[in-house]
């Protein structure tokens, strides 16, 4: 059994602990009130986009002069999966969850006998797919630097992945990361960005209204669409940022408990133990008193 000083040095130590999660808790807390903000603000935007992009689409999908990031490579064979996770860990299972979903893909297609490739932003997602895909890993950026994240960044990690595929190297590329719901929900998703997925009208929908555009149709998606590659992107870095932080809040918060429980049970054996040893501290006495 420990002693009654090694007992206060470990509950010393729980205390110590729960004050430092504690205080990440509430700077976690702080700082996601504006990463919430910040992720919805810009789901407007990339919703409208997608349905702006959606309706020029309807007329130039499938015409010989469509583009490339709307129409594909003609194949599927090579997959690059763009894979977006946190800098920092102590956020429960929120980068666990987002390399899950992209493991899970990756095994389905090598499955199928297809080629997978992995751009990896964030360095916990890195230290997670190397271990079983380093071979397959052909870029990693590193954000930890950032102190915020702005549609700059997006637009590197967009211009990356551009000059991949207008080099041949992939034919399909999916973007994984964690939608913001709230403090203790985010929820992995896989968006396919390239070539750019556009929604089928419902059979029982009203006709969509009919536009004239100028200059044409593919020429307007010449430009819009590497935009929107980087508009996807930049939602998927803000809606990231909003479910760590809300992940890194809710993971403390338990931690803080758990902390607390312990604390209150490592007392109870502390205080039983001192008891113990003073009762036969005086049973001792009282046995040598009556001997003499």
């Amino acid at each position: 059994m420990a002693s009654l000083k090694d007992m206060r040095v470990r509950i010393a130590s729980t205390k110590a602990t729960q004050k430092i999660t504690k205080a990440m808790q509430m700077v976690a807390a702080s700082k996601l009130r504006r990463a919430q903000n910040a992720a919805e603000a810009a789901r407007p935007y990339a919703t409208k986009m997608d349905a702006v992009i959606s309706n020029i689409a309807a007329a130039a999908n499938g015409t010989p002069g469509a583009p490339a990031l709307l129409a594909g490579t003609g194949n599927d064979q090579v997959h690059l999966l763009l894979v977006c996770t946190g800098e920092r860990g102590l956020s429960g299972a929120f980068n666990s969850a987002i390399v899950r979903l992209a493991r899970e893909r990756a095994n389905a297609l090598l499955a199928q006998g297809k080629e997978v490739k992995f751009f990896c932003v964030g360095r916990k997602g890195y230290e997670q797919l190397r271990r079983t895909f380093e071979k397959r890993i052909v870029e990693h950026l590193d954000l930890r630097s950032v102190r915020q994240i702005g549609f700059a960044n997006a637009e590197d990690i967009a211009n990356k992945v551009l000059a991949r595929f207008e080099a041949g190297e992939f034919d399909v590329c999916t973007l994984f990361y964690s939608r913001f719901q709230s403090v203790i929900a985010q929820i992995p998703t896989a968006q396919q960005i390239i070539p750019l997925e556009v929604a089928e009208p419902a059979a029982n929908a009203a006709p969509s209204t009919s536009y004239e555009y100028e200059p044409e149709e593919d020429q307007i998606l010449g430009s819009l669409l590497p935009r929107n590659l980087a508009v996807q992107i930049f939602r998927a870095l803000l809606e990231n940022n909003a479910s760590f932080y809300g992940a890194q809040m809710s993971a403390m918060d338990s931690a803080t408990r758990n902390a607390g429980e312990m604390i209150r049970k490592q007392t109870l054996i502390y205080n039983r133990t001192r008891q113990a040893q003073i009762t036969k501290e005086l049973i001792e006495i009282i046995s040598g008193a009556e001997a003499v």
